[in-house]
């Protein structure tokens, strides 16, 4: 009598195991998605479901096949938490590339630490993690896990294919909201929105299958212009005891100003230290500079990351009484001494080393750094006050050129950082190079770095002389050098400018053949490398940061030997900006100048080739060679 009822029980049991190696067997990628691909999100689906302003649940389960070890670094599993967010519901498997299952693993395995980063002293963000340490490719691991919020700042985005060499064979992103509640996105324009009413809430719903990998391309700008994605954000949300509506910039800047209202008061020593500071300022310029310089000096940046802290600065007073602060803490402390010596100033909040943020889209994940604006009759100061070397007015290169928010007593207002154009961002060089028949060579070198040159060098100044003489051994093309002197100073502390001596000799500068001597030009600040060209480029691209570079060299012609060949005049302009290049005999000497200026804005992919020839005829012309004769 129980014969056909467990022989029903097995046959589920077998009809179960082959659907799921139907399911994740590797061999059922269609082909165009293994197509430059290192992983494969075979089947993602992300569920959020907003309750009120103040709890959500998200439901999320995932399965990626990793290709390759291209793709290891999305074989882990990592979710953060927080006080008020709690992660439930942990499962997990493993399968082969047939799609046969390895191993599950249970809640128990999955480890649990701090998610604390570095120069952090106070945060409560957690992480759940699991890695599954499994290299024979290729290989599924699937995943899932809830999390339940106690408190909102922001709505999940969802971006599939965030990574090149990612290919998705289907993901989803399913969002729910009461119908009392409003919420706005951005979304990519290949993806279609869905929405449906379900008793007191709206559905809605984005997709995406399919899509193709995308393979590295140099310069991008990221994938956004190509691959899907929606960006979801409150207009009204609760987190920790606080209440905002942020439908626009304006009201989001209120919300944080309310935050800050209060914390701008100084202990009365600290106001006596400012007073004796000040004594002898005449302007508000200078007193901006003496207590910026105070605050470089006494205070240090440390992470404070705790509820409503992560958007609520450190009281003026405690970062007095402590010396060191996050960047709210440290910009508040300094608005507090600008207040204390009769100067108005604004906290600022932006995206470093993101994009600007976008006008019409009020949200809190476009942001993740503040600074201090202040401004002035006839000019606007910006103080970048985590730094213990940038200037006052200098707020490097990740925080210029961007739209960033006012945080003001009559709300948020939308301005613009400065821009570092590129004269600003100069690499001044001058050079001296004495060589001898023998081709060897004393070199004398001087170089001004300004702005975010500046910037990329003035670490320079922090590391023992060992170590920058390793550096510089590693960054000049020069044979068989053998450094001298090398010294970095900053004349001037309200300047962002750093200079660089160099004496050094080579034994090989030049290449002798018969009875000529043949020398490459320009000797320091060469394109090394030629751009490679892309048939159908896909992603937008720029440099880092516009720059401008003068270089002058100053050969003294070896005795015996005169000038048999030099190059004639160069000059190659395009819209990515301009470069010339020229040699001049004079007397005993030859006087090599170089100049190049680029431009850093966003161009669009079909501009690529162009600006890979104009990068080539630079290469090439970095390379031209003089040559020396000997007089008979």
């Amino acid at each position: 009598m129980m014969k056909q009822p467990f022989l029903l029980i097995v046959s589920l049991l077998a009809l179960s195991r082959v659907n799921a190696q139907e399911i994740y067997d590797v061999s059922k990628i269609p082909a165009e998605l293994l197509k430059n691909a290192s992983v494969v999100i075979r089947n993602e689906e992300q569920v959020y479901e907003v309750k009120n302003p103040g709890t959500a649940v998200l439901t999320y389960k995932t399965a990626i096949t990793i290709l390759n070890k291209n793709g290891e670094s999305a074989s882990n599993m990592h979710e953060f938490y927080d006080k008020f967010s709690g992660i439930s519901s942990l499962k997990a498997t493993l399968y082969n590339d047939k799609g046969i299952k390895i191993k599950d693993y249970k809640s128990s395995d999955f480890k649990d630490r701090s998610a604390v980063s570095d120069g952090t002293l106070y945060q409560d963000d957690r992480v759940k993690y699991l890695d599954f340490m499994y290299t024979d490719y290729p290989y599924t691991i699937a995943y899932s896990y809830t999390v339940d919020y106690s408190g909102i700042r922001s709505y999940p985005t969802w971006y599939p294919a965030s990574n090149w060499g990612y290919a998705v064979e289907q993901s989803n992103y399913i969002f729910r909201i009461p119908e009392t509640m409003t919420f706005k996105y951005l979304k990519s324009k290949n993806v279609k929105t869905d929405s449906i009413k379900i008793k007191d809430k709206i559905q809605y719903q984005w997709s995406c299958k399919n899509v193709p990998a995308l393979e590295y391309e140099p310069m991008s700008m990221g994938l956004k212009n190509v691959m899907p994605w929606v960006s979801v954000a409150p207009n009204q949300f609760e987190f920790d005891n606080s209440k905002a509506n942020i439908e626009t910039w304006a009201s989001l800047g209120s919300w944080l100003f309310n935050l800050s209202s209060g914390m701008q008061v100084l202990p009365e020593g600290a106001k006596t230290k400012i007073q004796g500071l000040l004594k002898t300022a005449k302007d508000p310029k200078e007193k901006i500079r003496i207590l910026y310089n105070y605050l470089q000096s006494n205070t240090r940046y440390v992470g404070v990351q705790l509820g409503i802290g992560g958007y609520k600065p450190i009281a003026a007073e405690k970062v007095a009484a402590v010396n060191y602060g996050d960047c709210k803490g440290l910009s508040n402390y300094m608005k507090a001494m600008l207040q204390e010596a009769g100067i108005k100033s604004d906290l600022v909040i932006l995206g470093n080393d993101m994009p600007s943020i976008n006008k019409q889209y009020a949200s809190m994940n476009q942001t993740n750094h503040m600074i201090l604006c202040v401004p002035l009759e006839k000019d606007t100061v910006w103080l970048e006050c985590t730094s213990q070397l940038m200037p006052a007015g200098f707020i490097g290169n990740s925080n210029s050129n961007r739209t960033v928010l006012l945080i003001t007593e009559n709300g948020g207002k939308l301005v613009q950082t400065p821009v570092y154009d590129p004269a600003s961002n100069y690499q001044k060089r001058s050079t001296k190079v004495n060589l001898d028949e023998e081709g060897s060579a004393l070199v004398s070198i001087e170089t001004q770095y300004a702005n975010a040159q500046y910037e990329d060098n003035v670490a320079m100044l922090l590391i023992d002389p060992t170590a920058q003489r390793k550096r510089i051994m590693n960054s000049l093309s020069i044979p068989n050098m053998q450094i001298g002197t090398l010294s970095y100073t900053q004349p001037d502390k309200n300047a962002a400018v750093l200079n660089e001596q160099i004496g050094l000799k080579c034994t090989q500068l030049l290449t002798k053949g018969g009875d000529k001597l043949f020398m490459t030009l320009n000797l320091l600040n060469r394109q090394e490398t030629a751009v490679t060209a892309l048939e159908d480029r896909k992603t937008f691209f720029s440099i880092d940061y516009s720059f401008n570079d003068e270089d002058e060299i100053v050969y003294t012609i070896p005795k015996g030997y005169k000038v048999e060949f030099m190059p004639k005049d160069v000059l190659i302009e395009s819209e990515f900006g301009r470069y010339t290049a020229k040699v001049v005999a004079k007397d005993n000497t030859l006087v090599y100048t170089r100049t190049k200026t680029m431009t850093s804005k966003a161009y669009p992919p079909e501009k690529y080739n162009d600006f890979v020839a104009f990068h080539k005829k630079i290469y090439q012309a970095d390379k031209q060679k003089g040559i020396l004769a000997k007089i008979e």
